[in-house]
């Protein structure tokens, strides 16, 4: 699961380079920092039958660089700390701080790195990079679309699935999904 959140922060920190270029890119070419307060990595599991979990990463940072002469060079650099995952159930917190999922003692980070940023539309981009959790590294994709640009932030929002099985988190499948879905806000400080 960690996995997944992961890629969908750094899919959409990735995302978010490109979509901005695409509206205004001279305007948002920099550097960005990730800021944690204005931002959140969500994310689901649904169970069969119906239900699941939701889920989130109170812990993250990352950085935006907008390359303002070629928009697929932007990079997006995320990096998740999975003993920070809250259900608003201690139990669960729990399990899925242990080695049967993130394995956080072990693993204290998942971290997203950018290969390509493909604009997709005018505000919109789709975002592939190695998202690596577990010691294992696949390559994953991110939709991300720009939310906003003002004084020096910028903000996007970011969905992606991931499969949790490819990086050894497969516990409970098949009553509980493979899929987790992420949705994240990242917002960006210029500097």
């Amino acid at each position: 699961m960690k996995p997944r959140i992961l890629g969908l922060a750094a899919f959409a920190a990735c995302l978010a380079m490109p979509v901005y270029a695409a509206v205004a890119l001279s305007d948002a070419a920099g550097s960005y920092t990730i800021s944690p307060s204005g931002s959140s990595i969500r994310f689901t599991i649904g169970k069969a039958g119906g239900g699941g979990f939701d889920g989130a990463f109170g812990r993250f940072k990352g950085t935006i660089r907008i390359d303002n002469s070629d928009v697929g060079r932007s990079r997006v650099d995320l990096t998740i700390y999975p003993e920070s995952v809250g259900t608003g159930q201690g139990r669960i917190d729990s399990f899925l701080r242990s080695d049967a999922v993130f394995d956080s003692a072990n693993n204290p980070e998942i971290q997203f790195r950018s290969t390509s940023v493909t604009r997709t539309g005018d505000t919109t981009a789709l975002v592939t990079g190695r998202l690596t959790a577990r010691g294992k590294t696949f390559s994953e994709k991110f939709s991300a679309e720009l939310d906003g640009l003002k004084s020096g932030t910028i903000k996007f929002h970011v969905t992606g699935k991931v499969l949790r099985s490819r990086y050894g988190m497969d516990v409970g499948t098949p009553l509980y999904s493979n899929v987790v879905d992420f949705d994240m806000t990242l917002m960006g400080k210029r500097g």
